[in-house]
C-alpha cells in the first residue's frame, strides 16, 4: 500500500513522470523524501533510495531558486549557479505555495497569505530533519552539512530582537530572499522545533567524525533562551503530534548523552496529555470526511508512532531518567490513546473517503503523511 501511494505520488508531481513538469512543495517533500527512504530500508530496493535523492535535488533546484515569476533569477541565495549548487540550502528555500509572496508596500490579506510563497521556519526545520535522515542512511554526510548550512540562515534571518528588549522572538514567515518578515508572529512550536533540530543535527555531526560542519552552539543557546518558559499546550492534532515526535528526538538524544535537560522532555509529555484530552473532548474523528483535514490527522497518529519508539527507549533506560516513574506514568496515559492512530488511517484507507473535498483538495500533502504513519521507520530515523 505504501509503495502504491509512493509511486502514485512521485508520478503525479513529476517526480518520476519523464517529461513532466515537477511540482515541488517543501513541507509534503521532507515527509516524502523519509518515507522512500523508509521503502529502501524495508525493501532493500534502491529505487526507492533514488527517488529521495532526485527529489532532494529538485527541491533544491526549484525551491532554492527564484520564482519564474518574481522577475529574478538564480539562486535565492545570490550565490552563482556553481556555488548555489555546491550550497543550495544557503538561502533557505521557499515554501512552493502557487502565488507569489506579497510585493512590498501591498495591503496584508490574512486569506490570500496562505496561499502565497516565501519561507516557513516549521517548514525548513522539517526540511533539516529529512536532510538529516538521508545522511544517517545513506551514510553521506554531504546531506547533513547542507541541513547545518539550512539551519545557520534559517536561525539569522527568522530570529530577532524585539525594539524594546527582552528576549529574542522569531518571524512566523519571511520574504522568499529573507530580507523581511510577511507575517511577524512567533509560529506556536517553531522554537521547540528549532531547539530539538539543532540538537539532533549536532549530535548526527559525531558520527562523521572526519568532517567539519557548521558550529549551532551559539543558535542552540539563543533557541534555549527563546523557549524558557513557554507553554506548548495546544488542542491541533498536528501540533500534538509534533509534541510526541519531539519527546522521542529528545529521549534519544537525552539518552546518549546529546541533550541535558530531561525536564523538556517531561514537559512535553505533559502537555501532549492535556491538548490531547481537549482534542478528545470534541471528538472531530467522529465527523464525515468533508469536515476533516486528513493532514493535520496524520500528523498526531505519526506522533503515536514516535511515543511508542519513545516508551520502547525510556522502557530500556529507566537508570538515567530522574523522575522515571512519572515518564512511565505519562507515557502509559499516552499510549492507552494510541488507538486513535489505528482509527485515524483505517478512516482515511477507506476509498469512499478520498473522495471528500477536503481529501483532493491537499491531495499530495494526504498521500505522502499518510505513506508516513503506514510505515513512520523512515521519518523517525535518529
Amino acid at each position: 500500500m505504501v509503495s502504491e501511494i509512493m509511486s502514485g505520488f512521485a508520478d503525479l508531481t513529476g517526480l518520476s513522470a519523464a517529461g513532466k513538469i515537477p511540482r515541488r512543495y517543501l513541507w509534503t517533500d521532507a515527509f516524502a523524501v523519509c518515507t522512500f527512504l523508509g521503502l529502501y530500508r524495508q525493501t532493500g530496493d534502491t529505487k526507492y533510495k533514488e527517488l529521495a535523492l532526485r527529489l532532494v535535488d529538485q527541491v533544491h533546484s526549484i525551491l532554492g531558486r527564484h520564482r519564474e515569476d518574481n522577475g529574478r533569477t538564480g539562486w535565492i541565495s545570490g550565490l552563482d549557479n556553481q556555488e548555489g549548487k555546491k550550497h543550495p540550502t544557503i538561502g533557505g528555500l521557499r515554501i512552493g505555495k502557487m502565488l507569489n509572496e506579497r510585493k512590498r508596500g501591498d495591503a496584508f490579506d490574512e486569506s490570500q497569505e496562505w496561499d502565497r510563497d516565501g519561507q516557513y521556519y516549521h517548514y525548513l526545520a522539517k526540511w533539516m530533519h529529512a536532510l538529516c535522515c538521508v545522511s544517517t542512511i545513506t551514510g553521506d554526510a554531504s546531506y547533513l552539512f547542507q541541513a547545518t548550512e539550512l539551519a545557520k540562515t534559517a536561525h539569522a534571518r527568522f530570529t530577532y530582537s524585539p525594539p524594546s528588549g527582552g528576549r529574542k522572538r522569531m518571524y512566523w514567515k519571511m520574504s522568499i530572499d529573507l530580507s523581511r518578515p510577511l507575517v511577524e508572529s512567533m509560529g506556536h512550536l517553531d522554537p521547540l522545533e528549532g531547539l530539538v533540530t539543532y540538537n539532533q543535527l549536532k549530535a548526527a555531526a559525531k558520527k562523521f567524525g572526519g568532517m567539519t560542519f557548521p558550529d549551532l552552539e551559539a543558535e542552540i543557546a539563543e533557541m534555549s533562551g527563546i523557549c524558557e518558559g513557554k507553554s506548548w499546550l495546544t488542542d491541533d492534532p498536528l501540533g500534538i503530534g509534533d509534541l510526541l515526535l519531539n519527546v522521542y528526538k529528545l529521549a534519544h538524544l537525552f539518552i546518549n548523552g546529546n541533550f541535558r535537560q530531561p525536564d523538556l522532555t517531561e514537559d512535553l509529555l505533559d502537555t501532549s496529555l492535556q491538548g490531547l484530552q481537549y482534542f478528545s473532548r470534541s471528538y472531530p474523528l467522529n465527523l464525515p470526511a468533508q469536515y476533516r483535514l486528513a493532514f493535520r490527522e496524520f500528523g498526531l497518529s505519526i506522533g503515536f508512532h514516535a511515543l511508542q519508539k519513545a516508551q520502547n527507549l525510556i522502557a530500556d533506560k529507566q537508570s538515567v531518567f530522574r523522575k522515571k516513574q512519572h515518564f512511565n506514568d505519562r507515557i502509559e496515559s499516552l499510549i492507552c490513546t494510541a488507538p486513535i492512530a489505528e482509527i485515524i488511517e483505517d478512516f482515511w484507507l477507506e476509498p469512499a473517503n478520498r473522495l471528500a473535498g477536503t481529501w483532493i483538495e491537499h491531495r499530495d500533502i494526504n498521500m505522502v503523511m499518510l505513506a508516513t504513519s503506514l510505515l513512520p521507520d523512515g521519518y523517525l530515523t535518529l
